[in-house]
C-alpha cells in the first residue's frame, strides 16, 4: 500500500471519528435518557412490589392477630379496624367477620355482609362464588328452594370451581323435596368425579348410605 492510499485512510478515519462524536455530541442525550428511564423503571416496580408484599403482609399478620382474641365479639370489632389493601382483601376481611358474627348468633348481620360481597362487580368471579354459596347455605337464607336450587345450578355450571359444592347441595335440596332418587343419582355422580376431594367423597357416601341407596361402582 502506498503512502498515498495510507493517508487516506487515516484521513477517512478520521471524518468518520468526527462524524460519530458529533452525532454522539447531538443525540447522546437520547441514549442516556433511555438508560436513566430503564433504570429508574426497574428501580419504581422493585419499589412498588416491595411495597405491595410490606402491605400484604401487615394485612395477614393484623388478621392473624385479630383472630387470636378469645372472644368472637373482640375478633369481630378488631377485623373490623383493619384495612384491606386490595379489593380481594376485602372480600376475605368479609367473609372472616361473617364467619365471625355467624359465632355470635348474628346471623342475619353475616348473610347481609355475604350478600354484599356476593353483589359487589368490583371483584373477581371466585370470591362472589364464594361469598354467594355462603350466604345461601347459611340458615338465615329467605330464598326459597328454587331460588336455591336457581342459584346452585349457575354454581354448578362446568369450568365453577364450586362446582362439586353446589352439586352437594343440590342433592340436598332434592332429598328435602323427597326425591331421593335423583338425590342417589347427583351423589354417585360427585363421588366418581376426578375432581372430588376425600371430605366430600365421605359425606357423599355417607349421604347415600342414609337414604338406603347403593354406592355405584367407580
Amino acid at each position: 500500500m502506498s503512502d498515498t492510499d495510507s493517508f487516506i485512510d487515516e484521513v477517512t478515519e478520521e471524518v468518520r471519528r468526527d462524524r460519530l462524536f458529533g452525532l454522539m455530541r447531538r443525540y447522546g442525550w437520547i441514549a442516556v435518557l433511555a438508560v436513566l428511564l430503564l433504570v429508574g423503571g426497574t428501580a419504581y416496580r422493585e419499589y412498588v412490589r416491595a411495597s405491595e408484599e410490606a402491605r400484604a403482609q401487615a394485612f395477614g399478620d393484623a388478621v392473624l392477630a385479630a383472630l387470636e382474641n378469645d372472644d368472637a365479639a373482640d375478633r369481630v370489632a378488631a377485623l373490623d379496624q383493619i384495612d384491606a389493601p386490595t379489593a380481594e382483601g376485602d372480600a376475605v376481611l368479609n367473609m372472616l367477620i361473617a364467619a365471625e358474627e355467624a359465632v355470635q348468633d348474628n346471623g342475619a348481620a353475616a348473610a347481609d355482609r355475604l350478600g354484599q360481597t356476593a353483589t359487589n362487580g368490583d371483584l373477581p368471579e371466585i370470591y362472589r362464588q364464594i361469598a354467594s354459596y355462603k350466604s345461601l347455605t347459611r340458615p338465615e337464607s329467605t330464598l326459597s328452594a328454587d331460588e336455591k336450587r336457581v342459584a346452585f345450578e349457575a354454581m354448578a355450571a362446568p369450568g365453577s370451581q364450586l362446582r362439586l359444592l353446589a352439586e352437594e347441595q343440590l342433592a340436598l335440596l332434592e332429598i328435602e323435596a323427597g326425591d331421593t332418587e335423583a338425590a342417589i343419582a347427583r351423589l354417585n355422580r360427585i363421588m366418581v368425579d376426578a375432581g372430588v376431594t376425600p371430605g366430600l367423597r365421605r359425606r357423599a357416601s355417607q349421604l347415600i348410605v342414609a337414604l338406603g341407596g347403593e354406592i355405584a361402582a367407580s
